[in-house]
């Protein structure tokens, strides 16, 4: 398919792609080079992320209900550099004000390559997971079909319905955005 004939599949269609040869679920994977995804198990291991080489964490389920309550200070004893964001696993939750500002921590963080990014919530399915995806899209340029084909290869993920609608319109908002440069 070109480019100008690729059209943002529906939620529907979305889950389908989802749950098509889906891996089976761990605590944390390499879904990218130096980024994993993991749970709150993960993050909360010192040991482990060590281990990974981890020097810079997005926690995408920041606060006390629901959460990861990490916070930076749970780390002040590493050189890890915190991200938080409080975010709720709820379809009703809008995820989509953090993508952009998501995208430029993982885009820095990764403009090192000595850098190793670990990306989580409390199960490392939803949350971390569309900011991920959000990421791929926004600095890699991927649809969000070939996001998802990318992950989910690496990661068992299940962004909400309601995650996934927020996906759904970035994709549509950054296919506008490149069909308009490219006719410029």
């Amino acid at each position: 398919i070109s480019a100008n004939e690729y059209v943002t599949p529906g939620g529907f269609e979305l889950e389908k792609i989802l749950n098509r040869g889906i891996v089976a679920y761990t605590h944390v994977d390499e879904v990218w080079p130096n980024v994993y995804i993991g749970d709150e198990e993960t993050a909360k291991d010192k040991y482990t992320l060590k281990k990974l080489g981890i020097t810079h964490i997005l926690n995408a389920a920041e606060g006390t209900w629901n959460s990861v309550d990490t916070g930076a200070g749970y780390y002040s004893d590493t050189d890890i550099v915190y991200y938080g964001v409080v975010a709720e696993d709820v379809p009703t939750f809008d995820l989509s004000q953090y993508f952009f500002s998501a995208a430029r921590f993982i885009e820095e963080t990764l403009s090192n390559p000595q850098n190793k990014l670990l990306v989580h919530c409390v199960m490392g399915r939803s949350r971390s997971a569309t900011l991920f995806l959000a990421y791929l899209m926004i600095c890699e340029k991927m649809t969000v079909v070939d996001a998802i084909e990318h992950v989910k290869k690496r990661r068992r993920i299940i962004p909400n319905w309601g995650f996934l609608k927020q996906l759904r319109e970035l994709d549509m908002q950054l296919l506008e955005k490149r069909d308009s440069s490219e006719h410029s």
